[in-house]
């Protein structure tokens, strides 16, 4: 095996306390997605979907990585061959627990991006409405985050990697969403072997080879050490 290549969605970082769409009592349970994550939601009310995020780039920052972003950070380290980690999370725990090569193909909390010339630049911790680009200079900013509607980034890339995927791993996602709910699939198709690490079989489910159930923080450290000695 030479090539690991890796998704990760929201269940791996709930146990951080970064919470779900669908988790009760938090940011997301207080506003409907519309409204706070499509392009629309922001040319009806910027200031709400611009303090949205700076809740949930506080909330991150508080956040500390658990034992599931360790373990991969400890696998792309010490693998032989090559591990790619693809994230749908917008939070940094995978760098925090110090993964070195993250793709984040719907943005992320930490960036801001000009909606005018599409000048991508680190966020303040508060982003406000009318912001400035530093390139352009017009009052153009917005969170730097792949909205409902949008298209995700770098997929060129990502259905290469999976293309050369020996084994696909998909942790903590619902398989509600694609593309990211069609990876598995073109892995399989590709000839790869496929795992997935949930709660529950996620909707895509019976299209893995092997399902691990239970929480990230104890499923992933035993995988893990399993990749590494076999």
């Amino acid at each position: 095996m030479q090539k690991i290549v890796i998704l990760t969605g929201a269940g791996i970082s709930a146990e951080s306390g970064l919470g779900t769409f669908r988790a009760e009592g938090g940011l997301w349970a207080q506003h409907k997605i519309e409204d706070v994550a499509t392009p629309e939601g922001f040319a009806r009310n910027p200031k709400l979907v611009v303090d949205f995020y700076n809740a949930r780039r506080a909330q991150a920052a508080e956040a500390d990585p658990n034992a599931g972003h360790l373990a991969l950070a400890k696998l792309e380290a010490e693998f032989a061959g090559e591990v790619v980690l693809i994230t749908q999370n917008v939070d940094d725990l995978h760098e925090k627990a110090g993964s070195q090569k993250v793709m984040h193909m719907h943005g992320a909390l930490k960036g801001a991006l000009c909606a005018a010339c599409d000048t991508r630049w680190p966020a303040p911790m508060v982003m406000a409405p009318g912001d400035a680009c530093p390139n352009c200079d017009r009052p153009t900013a917005r969170p730097d985050i792949v909205w409902f509607g949008e298209m995700p980034y770098d997929m060129d890339e990502i259905f290469d990697h999976l293309a050369g995927a020996d084994l696909f791993a998909s942790i903590g996602t619902s398989g509600n969403v694609y593309p990211a709910a069609g990876f598995v699939a073109e892995a399989r198709r590709c000839g790869a072997d496929t795992v997935e690490f949930n709660l529950e079989p996620s909707l895509v489910g019976s299209q893995f080879d092997d399902i691990r159930i239970g929480p990230a923080t104890e499923t992933l450290p035993l995988w893990v050490d399993e990749i590494l000695k076999s």
